[in-house]
């Protein structure tokens, strides 16, 4: 993505047909390891994530362009082959729905909205009591998880009772939830227009019901 270098994402992608990509613990825990192997061939900062039962999310940084572009291709393609060759099914298809989704975020209270959002996946989808019971996200405290993905520091401070705030209800992340279906940058409305045009997103601006705008 031209232009990418030093902004930071809210990257996500699916199972093609929203299938189910992981049925045991060591499904998640072979994409994790490649998450974390993937990160020391092209070395982009990673602040938080989630793997859900069809979809992943990342809260990432870039830094020269084409990095985040380089990272998810040798991942996702590297993660697709294994699945297959686990499951006896090379040839048969995609695994993923297509070319993963990014979108920019500012690195104010607008990066700690998203990074609670992406941890709270869990909750929401109801797959566990509390976020961090779940054991496949960066907030995880489960023993399962035993292969954690070492994270970069975050460039926004983080409250001492981040635990207690991914939990509490959700209503603050509508907006979130607007970014990811519009595929529109994340952050105040001034900094949104000038990153939209700065990485050709210019589409994500339109309202939905406004002559020209898609709804997809």
């Amino acid at each position: 993505m031209a232009g990418s270098g030093g902004v930071v994402f809210h990257v996500l992608n699916r199972a093609v047909r929203r299938a189910r990509l992981f049925d045991h613990d060591d499904d998640y825990r072979a994409l994790l390891r490649l998450v974390g192997s993937t990160l020391s061939k092209v070395p982009i900062e990673l602040f938080a994530y989630c793997i859900m039962p069809n979809h992943f999310h990342l809260v990432v940084r870039p830094e020269p362009d084409g990095d985040l572009s380089n990272y998810m291709r040798l991942m996702t393609l590297t993660h697709s082959k294994r699945w297959h060759e686990a499951r006896g099914t090379t040839g048969t298809g995609c695994v993923y729905q297509g070319r993963f989704k990014a979108f920019p975020i500012q690195t104010d209270s607008h990066f700690l909205t998203v990074c609670r959002y992406v941890e709270r996946n869990p909750l929401r989808a109801r797959l566990s009591a509390r976020a961090e019971e779940w054991p496949w996200s960066s907030l995880s405290e489960s023993p399962r998880n035993d292969c954690r993905v070492k994270l970069s520091p975050w460039p926004v401070d983080r409250a001492s009772d981040w635990q207690t705030r991914v939990n509490d209800p959700e209503s603050f992340l509508t907006a979130v939830r607007a970014s990811v279906v519009r595929s529109r940058p994340f952050g105040p409305p001034d900094w949104v227009e000038a990153m939209a045009l700065h990485l050709g997103l210019e589409s994500s601006l339109r309202e939905p019901n406004r002559p020209g705008a898609s709804d997809g």
